[in-house]
């Protein structure tokens, strides 16, 4: 019996890992939801890549601090498509204010963008995965939850944030795992942005945090895509629960 292609949603995926994401999932057929908070132009040029790798692709943006926004995205995913078979949580923020220093609000800002909205896409999605083909759900989380030296850049409420959606991705994953959904996490290391993209870095400081990674540079957007087709690949149905690191050895 054939398989129907398979129906993605990612968010943040306008730019950066996202978008990368998308590119490295995307085979003739596959349909996807591309998410951006307000960059419609970043949105349509991946979703333009997108149909020209063959896949179905749809745009749609909204701010997923937003009450309703998470809800409403996945509902236009499946009333386009008709389903939803893997949702990869990319969409977040970075904070690099010290924790002695950072306003109450950032913390707020943080979990929000990172934390909350993702409790709300899992609940939101799960009663379509459950009904998915080779479901899988992503979680995008981040180094800054997992190093803490004075030799490296802390980013504490965003570490505090991607902390807590490691954790509930942990849970996803033995709360769905009786429908066959599994849940994993992605932890990307220092990643390169897009030209002209946001940085909490100077060119001279990427040069610096490059040395400290064992592998000599840091992480292309492809090299966290990879990551997430492994977990997203039907073929690692027997995967659920894990947080696979991807940072040239910086976390060893």
């Amino acid at each position: 019996m054939s398989q129907r292609p398979r129906i993605i949603l990612v968010t943040g995926s306008a730019s950066g890992i996202g978008a990368a994401i998308c590119r490295r999932l995307a085979v003739p057929g596959t349909a996807f939801m591309v998410h951006a908070r307000k960059n419609a132009e970043g949105a349509a040029a991946v979703a333009d890549e997108l149909r020209a790798l063959g896949a179905v692709a749809q745009t749609h943006l909204c701010d997923l601090r937003e009450a309703g926004a998470a809800a409403g995205l996945v509902a236009r995913a499946v009333e386009t498509f008709g389903g939803l078979d893997v949702l990869v949580s990319n969409a977040g923020s970075a904070n690099k204010k010290p924790l002695l220093d950072v306003p109450e609000d950032d913390l707020s800002t943080a979990t929000d963008t990172i934390l909350t909205a993702f409790f709300q896409l899992a609940r939101a999605a799960a009663p379509h995965l459950k009904q998915g083909q080779n479901p899988r759900v992503v979680a995008i989380s981040s180094f800054v939850a997992h190093i803490f030296r004075k030799d490296v850049t802390l980013f504490p409420v965003t570490a505090a944030a991607k902390a807590g959606l490691e954790a509930l991705a942990r849970s996803l994953a033995i709360e769905l795992a009786p429908f066959g959904v599994t849940s994993n996490v992605v932890v990307p290391g220092y990643t390169e942005k897009d030209p002209g993209a946001h940085s909490a870095f100077t060119p001279e400081g990427w040069r610096r945090v490059a040395e400290q990674v064992p592998l000599g540079r840091i992480a292309r957007p492809s090299d966290i895509a990879n990551a997430v087709a492994f977990f997203a690949d039907p073929a690692s149905d027997f995967v659920t629960g894990q947080t696979l690191h991807v940072n040239g050895g910086l976390h060893i």
